[in-house]
C-alpha cells in the first residue's frame, strides 16, 4: 500500500501523509473505509484494507486540487438535514439557513422555493411546517433530479416544477417566496475559488442582479394579498435589492445580516 510520501500501514499514517487538512482527511477516510470518524481517531493504528487506501488516495487527490469535500463524499448537512450533492447542484452553505429561518418564523400556508437546487431550502421547509403546501422550482433537470431524491430520502412532500423562475407557476400564488438566487457578476475574482460549482447557479450578469431584477419583476403576480418575498443577496447588494424590490411596488423591510455581520437577506411584502 503506497502513495506519493511513502507506505501507508495504517490509519495514522494515511492521516499523515494526506497533505491537507486533518478534520477533512479524517472526513475522507472515514468514508473510503467505512469506519467512523471516532473510530478513525481512536484506533490510529488499525490497518488499511487495499481498497479502502486506493479510494481514501483518490478522495485525497481530488481535495488537493481543489474539489469541494461536499462533492468528493457526495453529502452535505443543512438545517439538520443531510442532503446529496453534486456537481449538478450548489452547496448548501450556513448563512443561508437564515433564508429557512425567516420564513418559518412567518408560517406560510403555501411557501414557494425558486431555484431550489439540492432542494435544501424547501425541504428545510417542509420538516418543519409539515402542514404547508411547498412547491419548489429549477431550471436544471438535473438539479431537481437530485432535490427529488433528497424528498425521498426524507420522506417529504414537495410539489416539484423544471423550468425557469415563474415559467412553471402560471396563475399560482403564495403567502411567501424563498430564493438564494445566482448573484455573482461575471468577472468577479472570487469565481476563482469556485470552479466546480454549477455557473447558472452563480452568475448573474455584469453586476451580479440580472436574476433578482427578474424576481423583483414577476414575484408580485405570485403573492397573495400581504405576501413577502425573501431574497439572499451578495456582499455590498443590500440597498441595490431593496431598491429593486420597492421600485416593483413591495414594501421593504431593513433586511438580515448574517451570523458575519454582514446584510444577506432582503424581503418585500406586497
Amino acid at each position: 500500500m503506497t502513495n506519493a510520501a511513502g507506505a501507508f500501514v495504517n490509519v495514522q499514517e494515511a492521516l499523515s501523509a494526506s497533505g491537507i487538512e486533518p478534520r477533512e482527511a479524517r472526513l475522507l477516510l472515514a468514508a473510503a473505509t467505512g469506519f467512523s470518524e471516532a473510530a478513525v481517531l481512536g484506533f490510529p493504528e488499525r490497518p488499511l484494507p487495499g481498497e479502502a487506501e486506493k479510494a481514501y488516495l483518490s478522495f485525497v487527490s481530488r481535495r488537493a486540487a481543489g474539489e469541494p469535500i461536499a462533492y468528493i463524499l457526495g453529502r452535505r448537512e443543512f438545517y439538520g438535514l443531510e442532503l446529496e450533492v453534486t456537481p449538478a447542484v450548489l452547496i448548501p452553505r450556513p448563512e443561508t439557513e437564515l433564508l429557512v429561518d425567516l420564513a418559518l418564523a412567518r408560517k406560510p400556508a403555501a411557501v414557494l422555493d425558486l431555484g431550489t437546487g439540492s432542494g435544501a431550502i424547501a425541504l428545510a421547509l417542509k420538516r418543519h411546517l409539515p402542514s404547508a403546501r411547498v412547491v419548489a422550482a429549477d431550471a436544471s433537470a438535473e438539479a431537481l433530479a437530485v432535490a427529488q431524491r433528497n424528498a425521498a430520502r426524507f420522506g417529504l412532500d414537495i410539489e416539484w416544477r423544471l423550468g425557469r423562475w415563474f415559467e412553471p407557476l402560471a396563475g399560482e400564488r403564495f403567502e411567501g417566496i424563498v430564493c438564494n438566487p445566482p448573484y455573482v457578476a461575471v468577472g468577479d475574482p472570487h469565481l476563482a475559488a469556485l470552479p466546480f460549482e454549477p455557473r447558472l447557479a452563480l452568475l448573474a450578469g455584469a453586476d451580479g442582479l440580472d436574476a433578482i431584477r427578474v424576481l423583483a419583476r414577476e414575484a408580485p403576480a405570485h403573492l397573495v394579498p400581504g405576501g413577502w418575498l425573501l431574497l439572499e443577496h451578495g456582499m455590498g447588494q443590500h440597498e441595490a435589492v431593496r431598491a429593486l424590490l420597492g421600485a416593483e411596488g413591495l414594501e421593504t423591510e431593513a433586511g438580515w445580516p448574517d451570523l458575519a455581520g454582514i446584510p444577506r437577506v432582503a424581503g418585500g411584502r406586497r
